[in-house]
């Protein structure tokens, strides 16, 4: 009896010291996910519904890489003969993810074949549009004209007309890049809240209304799918915090600054999260001088991607100091980007 009494103990001391242990077992960290090993998934995030499978998995991997990693980026001067690219990788051996483009001077055709190769090459797209004041406007000192935007805002006027109309310009050429599978942060109204657009020059109803407009109109009327609608600040954001248009209607929020130092812009990008908080990405969304990668781990910043304008403002950032950026492990390059394409088709 004393042997059968001690044996069962010992199997329940056993049983017991089994089941503690595998109470106090935790789950193993899951490692970071380099970008080269980025495997994409389809869950959709977007405020559209109806997303492609490709802006799906873009969007996801620059949620995924928010916070991890930065995606750099480079602004393309509006030319067919824009050298930024080539500028960057003679200094650096590497080249931006995220390729910034322009619908300014109605470059629909060239903007479009530019960034179906870009996309092909593995890279990102990301257009904006200084549009020119409707009803004829063109180019960038008619994007800083003024219209009456209580009246193009309300159906059945001819200002509204004319407002639609400069919307349709651009629709076939982003419905060529969606049949060419290439999805678009698209990037319109920029510098919302600065003033100096006219689309900026309504006040904030006004603004929210163009916005909800164009989003209703390309995404409901047109079937727009490719687009990624990112909304960007200026960074007069501290004051027009209330002009944000809504989680619905927004996909990826940002500011730009033009500032004469390489920090974080720490105190920018919490302007921006008060807006958004963790529900949509941050972005840079348009820079001169590149923040510091060390100083964004430091500071614990993290935007989703930094996007230097071109020019006199990718000159700011000089060669020793772009070689650093490009080849900092924090920084994302075309070099580093997973083939989100080729996995699609995989699939």
């Amino acid at each position: 009896m004393k042997k059968l009494f001690s044996l069962t103990l010992c199997l329940l001391l056993a049983l017991c010291a089994a089941s503690c242990e595998k109470e106090e077992e935790k789950p193993e960290e899951t490692a970071v996910t380099t970008p080269e090993e980025y495997k994409i998934h389809l869950e959709n995030n977007l405020s559209n519904p109806n997303a492609t499978k490709e802006a799906i998995a873009v969007y996801n991997f620059i949620r995924d890489m928010s916070g991890k990693y930065i995606i750099s980026g480079q602004q393309e001067s509006p030319s067919s003969n824009a050298t930024e690219m080539n500028e960057i990788f003679s200094a650096t051996g590497k080249t931006a993810a995220l390729k910034g483009l322009d619908f300014i001077n109605d470059d629909f055709e060239g903007v479009t074949r530019r960034a179906i190769t870009w996309w092909e090459l593995g890279g990102l797209v990301s257009i904006c549009w200084h549009m020119g004041t409707p009803p004829d406007g063109i180019g960038y000192e008619s994007s800083k004209g003024s219209i009456d935007l209580t009246a193009s805002l309300t159906e059945g006027t001819k200002e509204y007309e004319y407002l639609i109309a400069e919307f349709d310009k651009a629709v076939p050429y982003l419905k060529e890049l969606q049949d060419a599978g290439v999805p678009v942060l698209w990037r319109p109204f920029h510098e919302s809240d600065g003033g100096w657009f006219w689309w900026s020059k309504g006040g904030k109803d006004s603004f929210i209304k163009l916005w909800q407009l164009m989003y209703d109109y390309y995404t409901n009327e047109c079937g727009l799918n490719n687009l990624i609608w990112v909304c960007g600040f200026s960074d007069q954001i501290h004051k027009h915090t209330d002009w944000y248009p809504g989680d619905e209607y927004v996909d990826i929020f940002g500011a730009d600054i033009y500032a004469s130092t390489n920090n974080s812009q720490k105190a920018l990008y919490d302007y921006c999260y008060e807006v958004v908080g963790d529900r949509k990405p941050i972005c840079l969304h348009e820079n001169g001088p590149i923040p510091d990668p060390d100083k964004l781990v430091e500071d614990k910043v993290p935007w989703s991607w930094f996007m230097t304008w071109h020019s006199e403002w990718l000159d700011q950032n000089e060669d020793e100091y772009l070689n650093t950026v490009y080849n900092h492990d924090y920084v994302i390059t075309v070099q580093r980007m997973p083939k989100i394409a080729e996995q699609l088709k995989a699939q």
